[in-house]
């Protein structure tokens, strides 16, 4: 099954063109139903990842507070734990999307980042599945969406670099691997939480917001 989620990805990937469209209306519930359950599809060490989601964010957020405690409160819901509402998963279309590195893997590290809007795009997939897209920037996520609870989608997929233009097969590089929680924290605000990332920092906090 890995394998196929893996190719999946690839293939998606490959796709450079911005979206245009606002957000529509989000798929049927019964196709996310329909999607495959991602712990089949997730490899060992991004169950794992996920699985240790609330360590990651508080030990985060401790390190994040004692250098940038103004900025993370000015955020509001984004920041807060507990925050994810009914209906994680963003309705097709384009989005703006900013991402957050909070904690620091290396002493030298500052604890906060902020970096600015990019463009982001949400599009159905095959198989069920909802595609995320992160279409500029010099690290861009790219993967699909599946259902996990009420409040949260699992998010897997593959992270691309610099003036790369296709992404790795999903499980071939660990260092590439990204897994997250999808949740809706606000009428038209949405976050991709992503404990322990290959690079940098603790967490990774990616915002998106309807770009229309």
């Amino acid at each position: 099954m890995r394998c196929a989620a893996g190719a999946l990805l690839l293939c998606l990937a490959g796709c450079g063109a911005r979206p245009t469209a606002p957000p529509t209306a989000p798929p049927p519930p019964d196709q996310l139903a329909a999607a495959p359950d991602w712990r089949r599809l997730a490899t060992p060490a991004d169950r794992d990842r996920l699985r240790r989601w609330y360590e990651a964010w508080t030990a985060a957020l401790a390190q994040a507070r004692s250098v940038a405690a103004a900025d993370l409160s000015a955020q509001g819901a984004l920041f807060t734990i507990d925050a994810g509402l009914d209906d994680p998963v963003p309705p097709v279309g384009a989005y703006r999307c900013r991402t957050f590195k909070l904690g620091s893997k290396g002493k030298g590290g500052g604890g906060f980042t902020a970096y600015a809007w990019f463009d982001c795009r949400i599009t159905a997939a095959p198989g069920g599945a909802v595609q995320l897209v992160k279409s500029t920037g010099s690290q861009r996520q790219v993967g699909l969406l599946y259902r996990a609870d009420p409040t949260r989608a699992a998010f897997l997929g593959t992270l691309i670099l610099g003036d790369e233009s296709r992404a790795y097969g999903y499980g071939a590089d660990a260092t590439r691997d990204v897994a997250g929680w999808m949740e809706r924290i606000g009428p038209q605000r949405w976050r991709l939480v992503m404990p322990y990332p290959a690079f940098e920092s603790t967490l990774d906090v990616l915002e998106l917001v309807p770009a229309a």
